[in-house]
């Protein structure tokens, strides 16, 4: 794990985010989840929803970010951090700078689309007017479990 952060549970946050992938599967989709948490409350959760919506941008951390942009009355999240079960993509990561997210928490890295450090690091990128925090490996081996449960969710 990298990166250090205000005091924040993140072994509670991201087992909510690993239930909330349980329940995508459960719905029929892939196990990526993400809840968004503002001063140790989680304020939004939800799980891809591209197999239900035919929504090639449904991702899990846009859902959330939606909702808790929503939730909040706000396009600005400067105070939340987000939890998931995978390291965003460039789309979901951009998403989460132009909000200017304070903080991403991930537990599987992604060599194969992860935007936060992994493929590309966006979460970072000097040239973008924000940068955000990242932890990363937070309930690592208990998502990879996860992961290899649903044989089309490789990493």
């Amino acid at each position: 794990m990298h990166g250090i952060l205000a005091v924040v549970n993140y072994e509670l946050f991201m087992a909510e985010a690993i239930a909330e992938a349980r329940r995508g599967v459960a719905d029929g989709e892939q196990p990526f989840a993400a809840v968004a948490v503002i001063d140790d409350a989680m304020i939004a959760r939800d799980h891809h929803r591209i197999g239900a919506t035919d929504d090639p941008t449904a991702h899990a951390v846009l859902l959330t970010l939606r909702a808790a942009a929503a939730k909040i009355g706000t396009r600005r999240l400067p105070e939340a951090t987000i939890f998931t079960t995978l390291e965003p993509c460039a789309m979901c990561v951009g998403a989460l700078v132009e909000a200017r997210v304070r903080a991403l928490v991930y537990a599987v890295p992604d060599p194969e689309r992860g935007a936060a450090g992994s493929l590309l690091q966006l979460a970072q990128e000097p040239r973008l007017s924000h940068r955000l925090a990242v932890v990363s490996g937070v309930r690592e081996a208990e998502a990879r479990r996860m992961l290899a449960e649903v044989p089309s969710a490789s990493v």
